[in-house]
């Protein structure tokens, strides 16, 4: 009888019937918004700006987004962040203890996010909410007796003067609560591992001892592990050596390209979670049984603003526009894209992150990423987002029968100097390229006008180019991108798809 799982499952649901589901989206967002301002208002950023008179003002939303400018990472890094190396207060009291260091898949150079002791609180205030909404799945009492396994990057932070540096999946695993000690695996010693390849190793060698019943991480990341450890073991699935597996958390990239090759892995479906956890904060995550869509986490600590990615807040190339259209929780849609602006308690202020979310549900606050900001392909006009370039590949790989796992377009300048979109798709069998091209080629035009508009005129052609899934990841760990947080970037500038190309030359 599971009595220690009867009664952690009791205290979530007992925990969630208490806790009060978030009946004025508007009011909610004003309170994190102002206790923002209130703890912030006499660093550098605050007296700037005058947070005091903004926090006191009759509609302190209105206020704010009049006062402070939007940020992108350079704009902030640059004019404030870059002294809080040597100097408190600046943007945030005190000092950060640790900062993210991002993967960089749109810029160059990795991002340093700056991660104080309130983000981490707010980490895990979301992460327990997350927790709690389990109450809203049928799991056995025996489901909260057993192991959970996260795959994160490395724990083993690097020491940079008074602070400590590494990507945010290590942050968060080396700050766990106490209490989750007992289910976390691979445990912190495991996690702490520098080599990536070297932690897979350490993982499928201890994979018998443990008794996993959910895993989370990037998909790609998580298959390789599987693999790893079913062939260490020789496995038919890893079902046969963790019978009680039942959920899988995914994250940081779309997650239906990896479907079939993730359950080839499986010996009976499991149930599927979305999370959206960046370096900035953890934002939403799948709340409710039957969906991927993921509940906003309003009343955590972070307080947003929606920018519509159309012609209202972008110009035609995907760049802001100098004074764009924003809106508070109370006044977006269903079903329209939005780039994502944060304010949170690590000293971002109107920041955006890059990404953008579609609304699936204004009545639970749901929300699913619809791509970013610069996976925008429209250097011809073909205007292809992130969506699109994923439900293109989807249909080929269900038309092709095969699987597409990792797949990136750029538009690049073919030998006549005109522009054609090269693509690499990244499979684990052989297909027909011609026929790949022509059908993709179809496809993109039967899914947006604008893209078959540009195929009648500037876009002059198309090109697949299929390898093996390998041959990416090993390119991406020739450019120092392997890990448990790194993700291939679906649309490329014309320099990193030759870059790819030439790496792949030489194979």
């Amino acid at each position: 009888m599971s009595i220690i799982g009867n009664v952690i499952k009791t205290a979530i649901e007992i925990k969630n019937t208490l806790t009060p589901e978030v009946k004025n989206a508007y009011e909610a967002q004003q309170d994190q918004l102002t206790n923002l301002l209130s703890k912030a208002e006499k660093t550098s950023f605050g007296l700037f700006y005058n947070f005091a008179e903004i926090r006191k003002s009759e509609n302190p939303i209105e206020a704010f987004s009049k006062a402070v400018p939007i940020h992108d990472y350079d704009l902030i890094h640059n004019e404030w962040w870059h002294q809080q190396q040597d100097k408190p207060n600046i943007t945030w009291p005190g000092q950060p203890k640790y900062f993210a260091l991002s993967s960089g898949t749109t810029g160059k150079e990795s991002k340093r996010i700056p991660v104080t002791d309130e983000m981490l609180a707010c980490f895990r205030s979301v992460g327990i909410s997350q927790v709690e909404s389990l109450s809203n799945f049928d799991f056995p009492p025996e489901f909260f007796e057993k192991d959970v396994l996260m795959l994160s990057s490395s724990a083993d932070l690097e020491k940079h003067k008074d602070h400590l540096e590494g990507e945010i999946s290590g942050i968060n695993t080396s700050n766990l609560p106490s209490w989750f000690d007992g289910f976390y695996k691979p445990g912190l010693e495991i996690a702490s591992i520098p080599d990536w390849d070297d932690r897979v190793v350490a993982i499928a060698e201890a994979a018998p001892e443990w008794d996993i019943v959910a895993l989370a991480g990037i998909p790609s990341w998580i298959q390789m592990m599987l693999e790893k450890i079913i062939e260490t073991h020789n496995l038919k699935n890893i079902h046969e050596l963790w019978p009680n597996l039942r959920v899988y958390a995914s994250g940081g990239v779309a997650f239906e390209p990896y479907r079939e090759s993730l359950e080839r892995l499986m010996g009976y479906p499991l149930i599927y979670m979305d999370t959206y956890l960046a370096s900035e904060g953890f934002f939403a995550y799948t709340a409710r049984p039957d969906t991927m869509n993921m509940q906003l986490a309003l009343k955590h600590g972070i307080f947003y603003e929606f920018i519509p990615f159309d012609e209202t807040g972008f110009d035609e190339t995907g760049n802001l526009l100098e004074d764009p259209k924003v809106l508070s929780i109370e006044e977006v849609e269903e079903d329209k894209d939005y780039a994502l602006l944060v304010s949170t308690p690590a000293g971002a202020w109107r920041y955006m992150i890059g990404d953008t979310i579609k609304f699936t549900d204004l009545d639970r606050y749901e929300i699913r990423i619809s791509g970013r900001t610069k996976y925008f392909l429209n250097v011809v006009g073909s205007q292809l987002s992130e969506d699109k370039i994923n439900n293109a590949v989807n249909q080929l790989a269900q038309e092709m029968d095969v699987e597409i796992n990792e797949f990136s377009v750029a538009a690049v300048k073919d030998d006549n100097d005109e522009y054609i979109h090269q693509w690499v798709l990244g499979t684990k069998a052989d297909i027909d390229a011609e026929k790949a091209t022509e059908r993709l080629d179809a496809i993109l035009q039967d899914l947006n006008k604008n893209y078959k508009v540009a195929r009648e005129k500037a876009l002059k052609g198309v090109s697949v180019r299929t390898v093996p899934s390998q041959q990416v990841y090993d390119w991406l760990a020739s450019r120092k991108k392997k890990g448990g947080q790194i993700k291939m970037p679906k649309v490329m500038k014309s320099e990193m798809m030759e870059d790819l190309m030439a790496y792949l030359d030489e194979q």
